[in-house]
C-alpha cells in the first residue's frame, strides 16, 4: 500500500510537471509568434465588394472608372481563374472557414474563423459592413473571433437609410444593423453605406496601427448589390454612356480582355443570354441606360473608398506590411423585380431597382450565366494582391484558387496554427490551401476537386475539366476549360470521356452527402442526402 501510494504521489507530480511544462510551452509560443517580426506577420485587409461582375472594373477590362483598385493590380497580383460561391451567404462562409459552404450550416461551433485562428498569433480583427451569417446563437462576428464590428447583419439594404422598410414586393422588411451588439435603427441625413462602412474601417486601422500588434480587417461592402442607389455626382459621370446597349458593352470589354491577355481568343464567345433580350427590341432604353449608369457610379465610389483606405495605410506608416485583397462575392447579379420599371429611376432611395439580366450578362464577360448559377459567369471573380514584401508588381496568373485558401493563406502567413478541436469537440478540417506559394510566384499543387451548390445548380471542377448540372437541363455537361473556358463546347456525351463524366459525378455525390446538399436530379423528387441539425441556417435576402 505503501509503495502504490508512493507511485501515485509521483505519477501525479510528473503529470503536474508535464501540464505545467506544457503551459509554459504555449505561453512561450504565443510570445513568440507575438514578439515575431513585422514581416514574418503582416497587417491584413480582405475587401469583398458585393454581385461585381468579373469585367467591371478596368484593370479587368472594364470601362468603369476604377484607379485605386488598377493601382492594387499595377502594385501586385491579378488572378484570372479565382472562384467563389455564386451567392452573398454561401461566399462569406466559405471567406471566414475555409470551408466549402455546408448545406444550411454555414457556420456552427464545428467550424473555425479566420480571426479566431490569427488571434492566437497576436492580430486585433474587425469587420466593417456587410455579414449576412445570422447574428443569434453565437453567430455575430463579435462571438466569431471578432474585436470590433459595425454594419449590415443581413443580406442588403437602402444605400442611404438602412432603417427604411423593404418595399412590399421584398416583404416590408427593416433590415438588421448593428454597431458592435448595438442596434443601430437611426442614421443622419447625409449617410451613404459606403462611406460609412470605409469610415468604420478606417477608424480600425487608425486604432489598430498605434499598436505593435498586427491587424486583419474585412472590409465588406453592399456595393454594387440592388437596390441601385449612387450619389447623383457619381450617376453623372456615367449617365448615357450604355445607350448603345448591353451587346456592344459586352464587345467592347471582349476586346479589351483580350488585348490585355485575360482570356484567350481561342474561346467559342457563348451565344446571348436568353434572359438578356436584344437591344435592338428592347424599350424605354434611356431608363435601361441609367440603371447601368447607376450601377457603375455604385462601383466608381467603392473605388473612391478604398482609395481612402489605401491612403490611411499610407499615412499611418503600414502600407508596405500591409497585404490588400480585393475581389467580389459572386458574378453579376441578373435577377429582375417588380419594382424594375420605367416610372422608377434607378438612384434616389426611394426606388428599389436592379440592373436586370441584360447588363448582367455584359457584367460578367465574357462567360455564361450569372449569379446564383455555377457556370464560370456565377462563380468567377476577380482577386488582385498587394503585398510589397512578397507580391511582384504587375503580375498575373492564370492558377486556380478558390476563397476556402483564405483561411489557411493568413494563418500560414501569420504563423498560426489551425486548430483541430474547440474544448473536447473535434472542429471540421480545413478545405483550403495556402496561396502563399502563387504570391510568391512559384507553382502550387491544386485542388483535387472544387465543388459548387446553389438552388439546384451544382459543379465540380478536377484539374482542367468541369463539370456543371444546370437545374433547367437537369443533366450533367462537361467542359474543357483550358480550351473552353466559356463553357460552348460540352463534351459529355463523347464516349472519350464516359469514365470521367462518371467519377467526376460520384466525386460530387459523395461530397453532396458529405456536407447535406441536395443531390442533383434528386431535387425534383424532394429526395435530399441526410443533413444535420440547421444550426446556423442563415436569413434569406
Amino acid at each position: 500500500m505503501v509503495a502504490w501510494r508512493a507511485m501515485r504521489r509521483h505519477q501525479t507530480l510528473r503529470s503536474l510537471c508535464f501540464a505545467r511544462a506544457s503551459l509554459l510551452a504555449s505561453i512561450l509560443l504565443v510570445a513568440h509568434l507575438r514578439s515575431a517580426s513585422a514581416e514574418t506577420r503582416p497587417n491584413i485587409v480582405l475587401i469583398l465588394c458585393d454581385d461585381m461582375g468579373w469585367s467591371d472594373i478596368g484593370c479587368y477590362g472594364g470601362e468603369i472608372k476604377t484607379p485605386h483598385i488598377d493601382s492594387l493590380a499595377r502594385d501586385g497580383l491579378r488572378f484570372t481563374q479565382f472562384y467563389n460561391c455564386a451567392k452573398c451567404n454561401t461566399t462569406r462562409a466559405s471567406v471566414i472557414t475555409g470551408l466549402h459552404p455546408r448545406f444550411r450550416n454555414l457556420l456552427t461551433e464545428k467550424m473555425v474563423t479566420i480571426p479566431e485562428v490569427l488571434e492566437e498569433a497576436g492580430y486585433k480583427s474587425a469587420l466593417s459592413g456587410k455579414w449576412h451569417l445570422g447574428h443569434k446563437n453565437g453567430r455575430h462576428p463579435l462571438d466569431r473571433g471578432f474585436d470590433r464590428y459595425w454594419g449590415l447583419l443581413d443580406g442588403c439594404c437602402n444605400f442611404f437609410d438602412p432603417a427604411q422598410a423593404d418595399p412590399p414586393f421584398k416583404g416590408n422588411r427593416v433590415r438588421t444593423f448593428a454597431n458592435g451588439r448595438e442596434p443601430v435603427k437611426e442614421f443622419p441625413d447625409d449617410f451613404y453605406m459606403t462611406d460609412a462602412t470605409t469610415d468604420h474601417a478606417i477608424e480600425c486601422i487608425e486604432e489598430f496601427a498605434k499598436s505593435k500588434d498586427p491587424f486583419f480587417v474585412h472590409v465588406c461592402y453592399t456595393a454594387p448589390h440592388y437596390p441601385l442607389h449612387a450619389k447623383p455626382e457619381d450617376i453623372a459621370k456615367y449617365k448615357g454612356k450604355y445607350l448603345d446597349g448591353w451587346e456592344t458593352l459586352r464587345d467592347e470589354r471582349y476586346a479589351r480582355m483580350v488585348k490585355m491577355g485575360l482570356i484567350d481568343p481561342k474561346w467559342t464567345r457563348p451565344e446571348q443570354e436568353p434572359r438578356a433580350k436584344l437591344w435592338s427590341e428592347t424599350k424605354h432604353r434611356e431608363w435601361e441606360d441609367l440603371r447601368m449608369a447607376v450601377y457603375a457610379a455604385m462601383i466608381d465610389s467603392m473605388d473612391q473608398n478604398i482609395g481612402r483606405l489605401l491612403e490611411t495605410l499610407d499615412r499611418m506608416g503600414v502600407a508596405k506590411n500591409t497585404m490588400v485583397l480585393f475581389l467580389s462575392d459572386n458574378g453579376g447579379c441578373g435577377e429582375q423585380l417588380r419594382g424594375d420599371r420605367p416610372e422608377n429611376p434607378p438612384g434616389p432611395k426611394e426606388y428599389y431597382t436592379t440592373c436586370g439580366p441584360g447588363w448582367a450578362w455584359a457584367q460578367n464577360t465574357p462567360f455564361r450565366r450569372f449569379k446564383a448559377w455555377v457556370h464560370e459567369g456565377g462563380i468567377t471573380t476577380p482577386l488582385i494582391v498587394r503585398w510589397p514584401a512578397v507580391v511582384k508588381p504587375g503580375t498575373r496568373t492564370a492558377q486556380v484558387g478558390h476563397i476556402i485558401d483564405f483561411l489557411p493563406t493568413f494563418a500560414e502567413t501569420a504563423g498560426a496554427k489551425i486548430p483541430t478541436k474547440r474544448g473536447d469537440e473535434d472542429l471540421e478540417p480545413v478545405d483550403g490551401l495556402s496561396l502563399l506559394p502563387i504570391f510568391r510566384g512559384e507553382t502550387r499543387a491544386g485542388h483535387e476537386n472544387l465543388f459548387w451548390q446553389w438552388a439546384g445548380n451544382h459543379a465540380v471542377r478536377q484539374a482542367q475539366w468541369k463539370l456543371v448540372w444546370e437545374k433547367p437541363e437537369k443533366r450533367w455537361a462537361l467542359y474543357d476549360l483550358v480550351q473552353d473556358r466559356t463553357e460552348t463546347k460540352d463534351l459529355s456525351s463523347d464516349e472519350a470521356h464516359t469514365d470521367r463524366v462518371k467519377r467526376m459525378s460520384e466525386a460530387y455525390v459523395a461530397w453532396a452527402k458529405k456536407v447535406g446538399a441536395p443531390i442533383p436530379g434528386a431535387e425534383k423528387r424532394g429526395k435530399k442526402s441526410k443533413k444535420t441539425k440547421p444550426i446556423a441556417a442563415t436569413e434569406k435576402k
